[in-house]
């Protein structure tokens, strides 16, 4: 233990005498983090390292994934199903050196190892793996925190945090772009589906967690039911309630509601065979007997909570449960076609394809339960 942290210190102080003189040629400037914090960083970046989940997303919505110099260890595996459009999106993140373990848990001494030193750091869920402070003063490389936030009411935390990369890259427009490209998917669907009253009532389930999960985990604040007025029986107060990320909603609670519709996220397929909400709707007697089972009204959707939240694949849910619950509002609306354009725009290919035939190709689609 003492070793290592000799070497961290000595691979700290040759990086921090490297920075120095980097420095002398390479002026600083100043941008304020998501904590306030004021984080002193080179005038032009060309290295950069994404830590904690969602933090590389984001910067592949900026196109800068030429600027990553290395990855944490979830983005070099090879797993059987993969939710995450921006990974499809840019394979060559499997070929790029590993400085630490997923969910923020960095490792200091493979930081300061890497061939091309990262100028930036960037880190998502401040709070979780590795102390950013601690990081920055252990490597000398700044640490720019960003509150990664939600498309419902966390908003304004993920347009800050788009903001703040757009400051550090030094590009504001792809940012206000992005910005704009959120707002006016939500403010359609919501202008499409608004003073409905005949709604019919809606459940999803199987939705991840941290890992899959079988057919009673859902969102009583689903994002998409949000946007378009659905009518979710596990709903704790629409948009004036509290905004829950995940709970396990009851059988008996599903049995009694008998919602008009069921919709399963794919990510339950995780489970395998014999497990999971798919299995469940088929041979579980309480959900043999809901009505959406018998009459054929269970649709499949994108897993969206993969290593956090996957902006894209909620827009891309929306739109589809609209048409589905909403018909004649959105006629002229090819499912998959939007989903392509949305990931066309955010991770600059049409992925929408790759992950449905991950996923079995059930995606927007009615759910075979025979």
């Amino acid at each position: 233990m003492i070793k290592k942290t000799c070497r961290i210190a000595l691979l700290a102080f040759l990086f921090l005498s490297f920075f120095a003189s980097f420095t002398i040629a390479q002026p600083l400037r100043q941008i304020k983090d998501a904590n306030l914090r004021i984080v002193n960083i080179p005038k032009k970046i060309d290295r950069i390292i994404c830590s904690g989940p969602g933090s590389l997303r984001l910067i592949t919505y900026f196109g800068a994934q030429d600027l990553v110099v290395a990855v944490d260890d979830i983005e070099t595996r090879n797993n059987k199903f993969d939710a995450r459009p921006y990974s499809l999106a840019s394979p060559q993140f499997k070929k790029l050196p590993v400085f630490g373990g997923f969910r923020g848990h960095d490792n200091p001494e493979k930081i300061l190892g890497l061939k091309n030193f990262p100028q930036v750091i960037f880190k998502t869920f401040a709070t979780m793996g590795y102390d950013p402070v601690e990081l920055e003063q252990k490597t000398g490389i700044p640490v720019v925190i960003l509150e990664y936030g939600d498309l419902f009411k966390g908003r304004k935390k993920i347009f800050n945090a788009l903001n703040i990369i757009g400051q550090v890259l030094q590009n504001e427009s792809r940012a206000k772009e992005l910005i704009t490209f959120f707002n006016a998917h939500i403010n359609e669907l919501e202008n499409r589906t608004k003073e409905i009253t005949d709604q019919k009532t809606c459940f999803v389930g199987g939705i991840a967690f941290k890992g899959p999960h079988g057919f009673q985990s859902t969102e009583p604040s689903y994002p998409p039911f949000q946007f378009i007025n659905a009518q979710n029986i596990a709903s704790t107060g629409g948009k004036t309630g509290k905004n829950i990320r995940h709970s396990n909603f009851s059988k008996e609670k599903i049995l009694q509601a008998d919602p008009d519709i069921l919709f399963l996220d794919l990510s339950t397929l995780q489970m395998g065979k014999g497990h999971g909400g798919l299995h469940e709707l088929k041979n579980d007697p309480v959900y043999r007997g809901l009505t959406a089972v018998k009459t054929n009204k269970v649709y499949g959707v994108l897993p969206y909570n993969w290593y956090t939240q996957n902006f894209g694949s909620i827009l891309a849910d929306a739109w589809y449960i609209g048409k589905i619950l909403y018909p004649d509002r959105f006629a002229d609306l090819d499912p998959e076609k939007k989903a392509d354009d949305i990931y066309e725009f955010l991770v600059s290919k049409p992925v929408f394809g790759s992950m449905n035939s991950l996923f079995q190709n059930m995606v927007f689609k009615p759910v075979d339960l025979n």
